[in-house]
């Protein structure tokens, strides 16, 4: 699925809402179709925003995790 392509990681922690999915969105567009984005942010939101995010611009959700207090989501572009 994602082959030896790499992950770019995009860094949110201590954002809030709706600054996560701003920054997410903004990083995607400038990535090409089909890239993958590990987003990290600390915003309880994120873990409902994200997933709606992706759902709303036709984005896959590939991964959505807890680290602690950390959200991890692994985004690929649409």
């Amino acid at each position: 699925m994602t082959g030896n392509q790499p992950e770019t990681v995009l860094d949110l922690t201590g954002l809030l809402c709706p600054l996560p999915v701003l920054k997410a969105r903004k990083r995607l567009e400038a990535m090409p179709a089909g890239a993958i984005i590990k987003v990290i942010a600390t915003d309880p939101m994120s873990a409902i925003d994200m997933p709606h995010f992706c759902n709303e611009q036709g984005h896959v959700l590939l991964d959505q995790s807890q680290d602690g207090g950390a959200f991890i989501f692994r985004i690929r572009r649409k």
